[in-house]
């Protein structure tokens, strides 16, 4: 096994086992939070199935881009949510039970809107878009569904053990997914650099300040949803985008680099918004109590 296999195996086991705690912690009734609301799945789906599609396509128009650059970003807009968000979303005060039910029913639907919007792409492209469902059925089964249903089972039936070693599992597989997600950008630092220019830096910027902005207005009342839709909107899973796009450019490093290039970008200009609402939900919370 070279070495770039082997930090991609560790990165991989990191992600099942951090949902795997996730499931460890999840009820039936969180999975369904979202399919049981339809209020929160229309919105939901209108802000991240509809309108942030529509947005790359208008960056993609709006910017001259590189053919793969352009197909990144518009893959990135309809891959489903990356399977770690449920805990940034928490971090920033969002609602444990419409994280994860909206992870698990977006990830679920994106298996039907993915070659529907694929088609929708070519159509309006001009040409047709190479996108195999099988590899992307699985990579979701993989890293979202059956860990978190394996970790149900598994409090369920030994639910002693499960209490006992879901903090530790859940920090050895943070510390592991850090270690290899910083040997990759480190890694790929040169090809990111390479990606800085041609309008590329400003879309995503204002991809995921779009994402924050449409997610936070489409979240309804309550100020946990708010959070957790407008975290859920600007993020996208990388290696089904990945996947998607190198689908079209098979062997064109530009495409992960564009992609890796919105990872980072989208941890700086997050961080604003997630402490902006954290301290907001801190205030509500102390203005309950004092009531």
């Amino acid at each position: 096994m070279t070495l770039q296999a082997l930090i991609l195996l560790v990165m991989q086991l990191s992600i099942i086992a951090t949902i795997f705690g996730f499931g460890m912690e999840a009820t039936r009734a969180d999975l369904l939070y979202v399919a049981t609301r339809p209020g929160r799945l229309v919105r939901a789906g209108l802000a991240m199935f509809i309108l942030m599609p529509l947005l790359a396509v208008a960056l993609s128009k709006a910017f001259d881009f590189k053919p793969a650059v352009e197909i990144a970003l518009v893959a990135l807009a309809i891959s489903p949510i990356p399977p770690l968000l449920p805990r940034k979303q928490g971090k920033a005060g969002g609602g444990a039970s419409f994280s994860l039910g909206l992870m698990v029913t977006m990830a679920l639907l994106s298996l039907v809107f993915i070659p529907i919007a694929t088609q929708l792409l070519g159509y309006f492209y001009g040409r047709a878009f190479t996108m195999q469902l099988l590899p992307i059925v699985l990579l979701v089964l993989k890293v979202v569904i059956a860990p978190i249903l394996a970790g149900m089972l598994f409090r369920r039936w030994l639910p002693g053990l499960s209490m006992r070693i879901a903090k530790p599992l859940q920090l050895v597989s943070t510390i592991a997914l850090g270690l290899t997600a910083l040997v990759i950008i480190v890694a790929s630092s040169r090809a990111i650099l390479a990606e800085v220019g041609n309008g590329t830096l400003v879309a995503i910027i204002t991809f995921i300040f779009a994402g924050l902005l449409i997610g936070h207005l489409l979240g309804g009342p309550d100020p946990n949803d708010r959070t957790v839709l407008a975290l859920s909107t600007s993020s996208r899973h990388p290696g089904i985008a990945i996947a998607m796009a190198s689908a079209n450019y098979p062997g064109d490093r530009s495409i992960a680099a564009a992609i890796l290039l919105y990872l980072l970008v989208n941890l700086v200009v997050s961080v604003p918004y997630t402490v902006w609402r954290k301290k907001r939900v801190a205030a509500q919370a102390a203005a309950a109590r004092a009531c």
